[in-house]
């Protein structure tokens, strides 16, 4: 958080809006409906209150909205002046907002939300508190549309406008201490830790995917612009294998090299595949799961999807990032790579407590639906359901370290009443070896090195 922020000074919605646009045209305010001197409830002294925030912030009401330019790519802007009435939402904060999205859907425009209130107006009440089914209609047709929607949720984003406006966006972005939270700091109930409404703690439980200082925000917002606003012509090919050139000779050593310390992962095959990358967190119900990464990246000109398992037991949390990423893209019409590596969803009480099989079954769902053409690659373990959910059917590749298997041999073992020194002799009877996946026709081929780069040293199997 700034000092500015800190101590209450926060900065002016055009000034927010110049920091991060170019070419800013302020869209003209939509025609008000006449009211009642002290507004649509008549709050006494509304009125002479509503005069004196025009007086002191220059502005009509809590929202300036408009188009420019962010990095050269063209939104709708919608910038909230906390010095008119905390930011806060009524009636013609509805009519600004409504404006503003019809608009962005008429010129296929993305919109950018730079957030900063305190939720609905008290002085308008209902009126004011059902202008967020307004913004909650005109962000679902904006989805439905396919544009993109960003928020940066400043200091503070509360109430209704963060769960419509920030909550309810593609891709949150927050200002480092903002205060964010459902529950504004007057009415939480006591004793609850104010850190647990910031912007660092909304970050580690998946509700915001980055937390950007002010410097750094024009260009991070412009990242994302480009990302999400020019998809890659798809069905993208597979990346090239990083480890092992060679096939296994026997299942088990196929085990033991998709095990192996030294076998390349997830981020090592990200970071070959893309030129840049940005990076969604979280599933948006509390959960985050850091061995599913996912997010979009630039490659060969265009935009493609990832989701990547790095190689750990896929919690619920992380399958419902991943659906979450394969929706997005999905909708708006980004080809995805996905790069499967997990011994199995997770299994203990809290994956069961959490909804893993539900989450499991929502990936399933997210593949079989999708429009848009996923690839995917078996870079390493293939450990079941938890595994295949996230496998692509008919465009699944694999390379020479990877393995896929109804279960992990130890517990196939386990369960056909083997002893473990039986454990090899069941990996060979699973046919779980790459080559074996492509002449059962559960993977369409073995990727090959790249042939532009030498052969790296692969460590051996452990």
């Amino acid at each position: 958080m700034s000092g500015a922020e800190r101590d209450g000074r926060r900065p002016a919605a055009r000034a927010v809006i110049a920091a991060v646009a170019d070419d800013f045209a302020e869209l003209p305010a939509p025609p008000a409906a006449p009211r009642g001197a002290d507004g649509p409830i008549g709050w006494p002294g509304y009125g002479e209150a509503h005069a004196r925030a025009r007086e002191r912030t220059g502005e009509e009401e809590s929202v300036v909205c408009g188009v420019g330019r962010v990095a050269g790519t063209e939104v709708v802007l919608i910038g909230f002046e906390f010095g008119f009435f905390g930011g806060s939402l009524g009636e013609r904060t509805g009519d600004r907002l409504e404006a503003a999205y019809s608009h962005a859907r008429e010129r296929r425009l993305p919109v950018v939300s730079l957030v900063a209130t305190g939720g609905s107006r008290m002085q308008e009440g209902m009126r004011a508190l059902s202008q967020l089914q307004r913004v909650a209609r005109q962000s679902a047709l904006t989805r439905r549309a396919g544009l993109p929607q960003i928020a940066v949720v400043r200091d503070p984003t509360t109430g209704g406008g963060w769960a419509t406006l920030g909550a309810g966006a593609d891709v949150v972005l927050a200002s480092p201490g903002a205060q964010i939270g459902f529950a504004g700091s007057r009415v939480r109930p006591p004793g609850e830790p104010a850190h647990a409404y910031t912007a660092e703690a909304q970050l580690a439980s998946g509700h915001v995917d980055a937390v950007v200082p002010p410097a750094g925000l024009p260009a991070v917002l412009g990242r994302w612009l480009a990302l999400l606003t020019s998809p890659a012509a798809g069905p993208v090919p597979p990346p090239f294998a990083l480890g092992a050139t060679t096939l296994p000779a026997t299942g088990w050593e196929a085990v033991r090299r998709a095990r192996s310390a030294g076998r390349p992962r997830a981020a090592a095959y990200l970071d070959a595949y893309f030129e840049w990358r940005e990076e969604i967190v979280g599933d948006r119900c509390g959960g985050v799961d850091a061995g599913v990464l996912c997010g979009f990246g630039r490659s060969a000109g265009g935009t493609v999807g990832y989701v990547a398992q790095a190689g750990t037991a896929t919690a619920p949390a992380g399958f419902r990032t991943a659906v979450r990423l394969l929706r997005l893209a999905d909708r708006l019409g980004i080809p995805v790579l996905t790069l499967v590596d997990t011994p199995g969803a997770a299994n203990d009480a809290a994956a069961e407590r959490a909804g893993v099989g539900a989450a499991i079954a929502e990936a399933f769902a997210a593949v079989a639906s999708a429009e848009v053409p996923i690839t995917s690659l078996l870079i390493g373990e293939g450990g079941s359901g938890g595994a295949l959910a996230l496998a692509a059917p008919g465009r699944t590749w694999v390379t020479p370290d990877g393995y896929f298997s109804v279960t992990a041999p130890e517990a196939a073992a386990a369960i056909l009443k083997r002893d473990p020194e039986q454990v090899p002799r069941t990996a060979e009877e699973l046919r779980l070896r790459p080559q074996d996946l492509v002449e059962l026709g559960v993977a369409r081929a073995v990727v090959p090195p790249d042939p532009g780069v030498p052969a790296p040293h692969t460590a051996p199997p452990g």
